[in-house]
């Protein structure tokens, strides 16, 4: 797989529905483990757009694990992030915010 078609479409194009996905479920307080059954899921349709429009290959096991891995990543950085900001947003007398990912118990 090209460089331009990897950044285009998996990064880009599928990352930003993997940022969404994430903070979707995070949104509305599921586990982590949707998030990643759901990245597998965004990355059949990575690899289908990627293998119709620009002929790479549809089965190849190496470009699946990659760009899984690469929405999965997103993914899960897009919960966590969200999960951080409801904790401190919805229990500001319990927690304030520690770097952009996390989250301290006050007291």
């Amino acid at each position: 797989m090209s460089w331009a078609v990897y950044i285009g479409v998996t990064i880009i194009l599928f990352g930003f529905a993997a940022f969404m996905t994430g903070q979707a479920l995070a949104a509305t307080w599921r586990k982590p483990g949707w998030v990643v059954f759901y990245m597998l899921l965004l990355t059949f349709a990575d690899r289908f757009i990627v293998w119709s429009l620009f002929g790479r290959d549809l089965l190849s096991i190496n470009g699946y694990l990659i760009d899984a891995a690469t929405l999965t990543a997103i993914g899960l950085a897009a919960y966590r992030l969200t999960v951080a900001r409801k904790m401190v947003q919805q229990y500001p007398w319990l927690y304030r915010r520690r770097g952009l990912f996390g989250w301290r118990r006050l007291g």
